[in-house]
């Protein structure tokens, strides 16, 4: 049967013979997305949020900021109430994937997801208009990021709503920010790049199972204490504004690190690497 009209598809049944158009849409209903597929739904939504108004990217920058200090929250309740220290070891992680299923399904700017999305246009188009659109918006969701941790951070550390116990182990899943070396933060912080830019790779072709993969990465990445730099900076603020650890040690020892773990992970490992899987093929549909 003639199937030209589907020569664009990325339907992998489009390309057998003696299919017919009927049998074509039952392949695809059964198959999982391609790699290709995924991609393009991917940059689709990159190029969505490179069109963004800079106050929209704010305000959902803050409120990602804001939201993610419920991973510190709910896994500081679970490690402090959890007296065992293999269980506790095991289960308050758990705990650590309740601010990110809030801003991953709310669709808050988080800046991890960031690393991907708005990467896939620049690698489509390359050229310098779309790199300046994605280093704004880079530096938009970061910051406003960074200022709703600080503004979270800030509650948590001058208010009394949390029992003395609760507070210690806030500060308890706090330190190993600033405990390692420059070295040892970048690394960790490579893995947890790697696996949130691999969550938001993984999301399109999940469906109903969203929710599922959001917790399952985020707590690999609570349970090897890797660092991300929204979640990480909510603990590092916590511990300036409580007195355990000055400025130049969030920046330092915290920050730097971090950040360019997060965005090497995110963007060399993930966004690179499955662009070229699948560079060829969206070259020919492109062309």
């Amino acid at each position: 049967m003639d199937q030209s009209g589907d020569g664009a598809s990325f339907n992998p049944a489009s390309k057998l013979d003696g299919v017919s158009r009927r049998q074509t849409r039952q392949i695809e209903s059964q198959s999982r997305p391609s790699a290709a597929l995924i991609h393009e739904t991917i940059r689709a939504e990159g190029e969505q949020e490179l069109e963004r108004r800079w106050w929209a990217i704010v305000l959902s920058g803050f409120a990602a900021g804001l939201s993610i200090s419920l991973s510190l929250i709910v896994q500081g309740e679970l490690h402090a109430l959890i007296s065992d220290e293999a269980t506790r070891r095991l289960v308050a992680p758990l705990g650590y994937t309740v601010g990110f299923l809030v801003v991953v399904l709310g669709r808050q700017q988080l800046f991890t997801e960031n690393t991907l999305t708005p990467i896939l246009p620049l690698l489509h188009n390359r050229d310098l208009g779309t790199f300046a659109s994605v280093l704004k918006l880079w530096i938009l969701v970061l910051a406003s990021n960074i200022a709703g941790t600080w503004a979270a951070a800030s509650v948590l550390a001058r208010t009394s709503i949390f029992e003395p116990r609760i507070v210690d182990a806030f500060i308890d899943l706090s330190r190993p920010t600033i405990e390692g070396t420059f070295s040892s933060t970048f690394v960790r912080a490579i893995f947890a790049g790697w696996l949130i830019a691999s969550m938001a790779w993984l999301l399109p072709a999940a469906k109903g199972s969203r929710a599922h993969i959001i917790v399952v990465m985020t707590y690999v990445v609570a349970l090897g204490q890797f660092l991300h730099i929204v979640a990480g900076s909510i603990e590092c603020a916590f511990l300036v504004q409580s007195g355990l650890a000055s400025f130049s040690q969030y920046a330092s020892d915290f920050f730097i690190p971090t950040l360019l773990g997060n965005i090497i992970g995110g963007t060399t490992l993930v966004a690179l690497l499955n662009y070229g899987q699948v560079a060829a093929e969206i070259d020919n549909h492109r062309g």
